[in-house]
């Protein structure tokens, strides 16, 4: 059996019910909730349950799993907790680093490749975030979505719009400039998605400024959020480079993907894992002519070999 520990990061469960889905054995989710403790550095909480609140360790008890995955500084110490009560038998895979002291107590640490961490026997490095992309599920996805997406003519263009992170903005001159590359695309339709952390100003920019015909869903509408619908549905898609699970994301359809990043978008790392991308044939900068994938970027698979192999 194995455990995955659910927090109130929606991306980092994502990940983990990618690896999860890819293991293809029974798994269990188990929902966490955080106390004011969770702010203590993680080598004070130890391999306790402190940090999490009374009804989320009732839902942890034993029989234990033989994997626990856990993503994120502060659900490892509830999955080192785990392993402890078990007696040492279950293994922990942890996503991200959860902190210096901590990485040798993790049985497996999964970090991406464009962190530049130095290798260990217990460190696997991926290019990608683990996501849920999977060609079956963009089949499915397809089938629910052609009875719209038919209406927009092809070639569909894809836009999946993220926003401004901590420390690089999305303005309204990155905006435009992504509309001018649209438009020299010369898509026959567009099909377009933003996200929560897309400025009001540039949505409004986008909507007003991309051209018809085009499928424009806003984060938020109350309508169903159509994003897996343009992975299976467009012929080329554009993301913006701010989110690397959305990157990741998009190289899992085997379609040209162009990244977006102007250069007030993206930090160094950032651009380290796009060029990973560009150099490995995943996808093309936006203004490149021509890129064709030659396999689908699924680290959630890679990661799965290694846990069967090691853990199962």
């Amino acid at each position: 059996m194995i455990w995955i520990l659910a927090d109130d990061r929606a991306g980092n469960v994502n990940q983990l019910l990618g690896i999860a889905e890819a293991l293809n054995v029974p798994f269990e989710r188990k929902d966490i909730q955080y106390n004011k403790w969770v702010r203590l550095p993680n080598f004070l909480r130890g391999s306790t349950f402190i940090g999490i609140t009374k009804d989320s360790r009732q839902n942890l008890k034993a029989p234990w799993p033989q994997v626990v995955l856990s993503a994120g500084r502060r659900s490892f110490p509830v999955a080192s907790a785990i392993r402890r009560l078990s007696g040492g038998k279950t293994k922990v895979v942890q996503l991200m680093n959860p902190g210096k002291w901590e990485e040798k107590k993790c049985d497996l640490l999964i970090l991406p490749e464009h962190d530049q961490h130095e290798k260990a026997c217990n460190i696997m490095q991926v290019l990608g975030t683990p996501h849920r992309v999977t060609e079956k599920k963009l089949t499915l996805e397809k089938k629910h979505w052609q009875p719209l997406f038919n209406n927009y003519p092809s070639a569909r263009l894809g836009l999946i719009i993220g926003g401004a992170t901590k420390d690089h903005p999305f303005t309204i001159q990155a905006a435009q400039q992504l509309v001018d590359e649209v438009k020299k695309m010369k898509a026959k339709s567009l099909l377009i998605t933003t996200s929560r952390r897309t400025p009001k100003e540039v949505v409004e920019l986008l909507e007003k400024q991309l051209p018809e015909p085009k499928f424009f869903y806003k984060f938020g509408d109350k309508s169903e959020n159509p994003y897996f619908g343009i992975l299976s549905m467009a012929d080329q898609i554009i993301v913006t480079g701010d989110s690397m699970s959305m990157c990741s994301e998009c190289c899992a359809t085997a379609k040209p993907v162009f990244i977006f990043a102007s250069h007030e978008m993206i930090g160094a790392k950032h651009a380290r894992f796009h060029q990973s991308l560009y150099e490995k044939g995943y996808a093309a900068p936006l203004g490149n002519k021509e890129v064709k994938p030659k396999v689908r970027l699924n680290p959630a698979l890679k990661i799965a070999q290694r846990i069967r192999k090691e853990f199962l």
